[in-house]
């Protein structure tokens, strides 16, 4: 009930300053509320399968890449050798825009879906794979040392506390990557498709229907609170035994 008062009052707080906002500037570019909400149930229709399409697209690339770096954080974090390896690439590779790639995918992949999963994918794989990497590095010893004098033996251990160990920092960079994630995606839809929210709101700016754009932001904003609400659940649900320490 609490959660749901919260986001009550981000809503009013939001539409507030809005209508604010668009009374201030006065310009058509910036409709008031009522004139988006109502673009948003006429347009729904049409924009519903675009809906589908971000939402397939950031589900896919965002599985993607945290099912490659959550393997590939465990190993660098735990094995010293792979770790002086990766390390440099990791510190070479991860402050570059993954953004820049786009036009090199675009030609490699083509203008469907693939070049935006493979680019949301990037960003996500580098997030996770540092934040999984460092939470299996401060693993307390005692801990690894209590289940192997149990007799666990290496895959053993990895399941039972370096896996454990590293959801929390899973579940953060997700969190984080949501965000990044939306943004990309709608760059590379409005740069390059002719599917997507991001296409949507673009072909609404290049009509000069304001209030249809705005219905575009809003459902990638109700989408990105979709996915992030989704990720909250599936951390209460994975992260019981968190829960029970506390």
């Amino acid at each position: 009930m609490r959660r749901v008062l919260g986001y009550a009052a981000a809503v009013v707080l939001i539409v507030g300053t809005w209508w604010g906002l668009a009374v201030w500037v006065g310009s058509p570019a910036l409709p008031r509320p009522w004139p988006a909400l109502v673009a948003l149930v006429r347009a729904l229709p049409a924009l519903w399968p675009h809906v589908l399409v971000s939402l397939w697209r950031i589900l896919a690339a965002m599985a993607l890449g945290m099912g490659l770096a959550l393997p590939a954080g465990v190993l660098i974090g735990r094995s010293r050798a792979v770790a002086t390896v990766a390390t440099p690439l990791i510190h070479l590779l991860y402050p570059i825009p993954k953004v820049v790639f786009l036009p090199v995918l675009l030609v490699l992949l083509g203008l469907g879906n693939a070049p935006k999963i493979v680019l949301i994918a990037l960003t996500v794989f580098f997030q996770t794979l540092v934040s999984v990497r460092d939470a299996v590095r401060v693993i307390p010893m005692p801990y690894l040392a209590a289940v192997r004098a149990f007799g666990a033996n290496r895959w053993q251990t990895v399941w039972h506390v370096v896996l454990p160990a590293a959801l929390p920092g899973l579940f953060t960079s997700l969190r984080i990557n949501v965000g990044t994630a939306i943004a990309i995606l709608f760059l590379a839809e409005s740069i390059a498709g002719d599917s997507g929210i991001g296409y949507y709101v673009m072909q609404m700016w290049a009509m000069i229907d304001y209030p249809a754009m705005f219905a575009g932001i809003i459902a990638m904003a109700a989408m990105g609170v979709a996915i992030y609400e989704s990720l909250e659940l599936i951390e209460h649900v994975a992260l019981r035994w968190q829960r029970a320490q506390g």
